[in-house]
């Protein structure tokens, strides 16, 4: 042995516990919804309605009373970003905040066309009730009648009880139209009058005064 040098075990240094190497975790990946949706995906424009359509309706329900109006304004929100997707920087701020901005306009668009629909009703109420127009119903149904009987009766007959019962001429002016002689028109005009009259009696027709209208001998 060496003098001075004490012999025994040598420091334990191998039963120190050993101290892991502690590695930072790794950054989770990033979000390319906005990029997605800004070019134009469709499956992002669905994921972006699925994560950030309930925002766009809380936003619109607290402001509009009726609930389909406040659906309507979402799917109008989604339907305004989808379209003008170009003109959304996701440098500039989240897709969420964007889809909120737009939301807001489109509330304010839904207030506005409520406003005046309201005003049109408003003013539609306050106008007189309208007077009654248009013939007669009982005229009319007469007219039917007539132009029913007519279509039955020979050319001849038809075209002069036409021109006195449509047009309203006197047998003059038939015959002058026409140039029928004036003796014939009167002959077409009264035998034409008689077979109406006999069919309305063969039909039934309940007697009174003829139709309004209907050509007398003039």
């Amino acid at each position: 042995m060496t003098a001075g040098v004490t012999v025994g075990h040598a420091p334990r240094k191998a039963n120190r516990p050993v101290t892991a190497v502690q590695q930072e975790p790794e950054p989770p990946p990033q979000d390319d919804l906005a990029e997605r949706f800004r070019a134009g995906d469709e499956a992002a424009l669905r994921q972006a309605y699925d994560r950030y359509g309930r925002a766009v309706l809380h936003l619109a329900t607290s402001t509009l009373a009726n609930r389909s109006d406040a659906e309507d304004v979402t799917q109008a929100t989604f339907v305004a970003a989808w379209l003008g997707r170009d003109t959304f920087d996701p440098s500039r701020g989240s897709l969420i905040g964007w889809l909120l901005g737009i939301g807001r306009r489109k509330v304010v668009d839904r207030l506005r066309a409520s406003a005046r629909e309201n005003r049109v009703v408003e003013t539609v109420r306050q106008l007189p009730d309208p007077a009654p127009t248009g013939p007669d119903p009982d005229t009319v149904v007469d007219r039917l009648v007539v132009a029913d009987e007519l279509a039955r009766l020979p050319d001849d007959q038809r075209r002069m009880l036409e021109l006195a019962f449509y047009d309203d001429l006197t047998h003059q002016q038939i015959a002058t139209v026409t140039g029928v002689p004036l003796g014939t028109v009167k002959s077409h005009i009264r035998r034409g009058m008689a077979s109406l009259k006999r069919r309305w009696e063969v039909d039934g027709a309940a007697p009174g005064p003829r139709p309004a209208g209907l050509p007398g001998a003039r």
